[in-house]
């Protein structure tokens, strides 16, 4: 009888930080340390904001909640995976899936109980967020658009929790909030077009796989445009310049996600154009030091 041959520990490590995303996470944690830092109170209080042990906690409770996000997800995903991305799969060969299902379990309790300490509403946010994401592993990405804006407002929470627990300054948290719903928007259907022969193989009814290829470009020029002047029709209500000014900058790497979404018609196109989205998203989140 052949005995079952263990995983390393390090290919287990390595497999596990990549089921939770930990370089997204790490994007979260920045996100919101820099929301405290430059957003909430004044900008003569960066010190004390920076050693406020409630920073901490949220981002800690958002963080978990994100990874437990990324399990369920992948849990549920483990056969289109091996389709679009067989070289990413982690449950099943790193991870079996009782326990990628109770660390998923485990990381929502503690990412919950964080919020119920911090505040009843972060921890209604919290609530409200662990099911969202549970419904949309399971049923709503494989639906045309509900799925993209489901993890889109999923997105924009990182701000919106801020603003309703710290009470400072909402305006400009909301509008970063908007500015991430935007822009993770973009990217999620960037992302069907770029996984639709597996989820076409799977009965997933994603947009590029309903509407085609063609018609889905169509309505990202329609999101992109909405999605710039919303952003500069807020900055000017707030009459803040510099904000106007950053937003006017992002208009370069915009353009050149237009131009080569108009000429994407392959997979490791559409890989780019993802991977220019969540780098014009990285450039934004860094705008807020001088927002």
């Amino acid at each position: 009888m052949v005995a079952r041959q263990s995983i390393p520990f390090s290919a287990f490590t390595f497999g596990f930080l990549r089921l939770i995303r930990v370089q997204n996470l790490l994007i979260v944690v920045l996100t919101q340390f820099l929301a405290r830092l430059f957003l909430v109170g004044t900008k003569t209080e960066i010190i004390d904001s920076f050693t406020d042990p409630t920073i901490w906690l949220l981002s800690l409770s958002t963080v978990c909640i994100a990874a437990a996000g990324y399990i369920i997800n992948d849990y549920f995903d483990v056969k289109i995976d091996l389709i679009n991305k067989p070289n990413r799969v982690v449950i099943g060969r790193y991870l079996k899936r009782r326990v990628a299902m109770g660390v998923h379990q485990a990381l929502n309790i503690i990412g919950c109980l964080l919020g119920l300490y911090l505040s009843r509403w972060v921890f209604l946010l919290d609530v409200l967020s662990v099911s969202l994401l549970w419904f949309y592993s399971a049923q709503f990405k494989r639906q045309p658009l509900v799925g993209n804006i489901v993890i889109s407002l999923l997105t924009a929470l990182s701000f919106i929790v801020m603003a309703v627990y710290y009470r400072q300054n909402t305006e400009m948290l909301l509008i970063y909030a908007l500015f991430s719903f935007g822009i993770t928007l973009i990217r999620e259907i960037i992302k069907d077009m770029q996984d639709i022969r597996g989820d076409a193989r799977f009965g997933c009814r994603t947009l590029p796989i309903v509407w085609g290829l063609r018609r889905t470009k169509y309505l990202l020029y329609v999101l992109m445009g909405a999605f710039l002047i919303s952003l500069f029709f807020i900055a000017n209500s707030l009459h803040n310049f510099r904000l106007t000014f950053i937003f006017g900058l992002l208009l370069f790497p915009i353009a050149w996600l237009i131009y080569r979404l108009v000429m994407a018609d392959t997979r490791r196109d559409f890989g780019y154009l993802s991977n220019l989205c969540k780098l014009i998203m990285l450039i934004g989140v860094v705008s807020m030091i001088w927002a």
